[in-house]
């Protein structure tokens, strides 16, 4: 859901580029950086569900190799069941969350 709220916004911007370049251009840059912190945290997150440290964020320094494996890695379905780091996010029994 994240990235289909990033693709859309994205989406928004870039139109708003096509018609005032100026402005869109400043929005295309508030964007980014307004966004920066929140998909880390989605990245360890993501790692976290896959029983996996979050530092493994950092692999996306990596030049030219490391983004690729960041995104190998977000493409992996996370581990069956509870982890260390909590509950699994997929699990059928999620009680009164929903309710």
């Amino acid at each position: 859901m994240f990235f289909l709220g990033y693709m859309l916004a994205l989406v928004a911007v870039g139109a708003l580029f096509l018609i005032t370049r100026p402005i869109g251009f400043l929005a295309f840059c508030v964007m980014g950086l307004g966004l920066i912190v929140p998909s880390i945290a989605l990245q360890v997150r993501r790692f976290h569900d896959q029983d996996r440290s979050g530092w493994m964020a950092l692999l996306n320094f990596i030049p030219y190799l490391g983004g690729l494996i960041v995104f190998v890695f977000m493409c992996l379905d996370g581990t069956h069941g509870p982890n260390r780091f909590g509950p699994d996010t997929k699990a059928e029994d999620l009680g009164d969350v929903f309710a």
